[in-house]
């Protein structure tokens, strides 16, 4: 879940640095610096949930910057069905990813030995 959420919310992060000059020549925003702080917030906001995954509310806070940038469509109409597709990543990573880490829980409680190697396969 951890990598598959970063790898999402850095992804977000790319797209809402590209938001900033659709912003500006084809949105609402008829000023750089409100496209910039709104856009430049979001992205490091991603950034920062990339790097709070892990934590407990980290999940929670990837949905509310899924909702936000879902917002964004309102200044840019496109940026609702970017935000719904990446509403739809994010789920996707959380769903997979808790799956994919409960079932290497459980073979790693099977055989507490085992040991990963470089090829992504087990070894006693």
């Amino acid at each position: 879940m951890k990598v598959l959420g970063a790898s999402v919310l850095i992804f977000e992060a790319i797209v809402m640095g590209l938001f900033i000059p659709v912003a500006y020549f084809n949105g609402m925003l008829t000023d750089g610096p409100t496209a910039a702080w709104l856009g430049g917030g979001l992205a490091v906001m991603c950034l920062v949930g990339a790097g709070l995954v892990r934590r407990p509310f980290g999940v929670a806070l990837g949905w509310v910057i899924q909702g936000l940038i879902i917002a964004t469509g309102l200044l840019v109409p496109v940026m609702f069905a970017l935000g719904a597709v990446f509403a739809l990543l994010w789920w996707s990573a959380v769903h997979f990813g808790r799956r994919a880490d409960s079932l290497s829980a459980g073979r790693a409680a099977r055989d507490p030995q085992a040991t990963p190697t470089a090829g992504g396969q087990r070894s006693s």
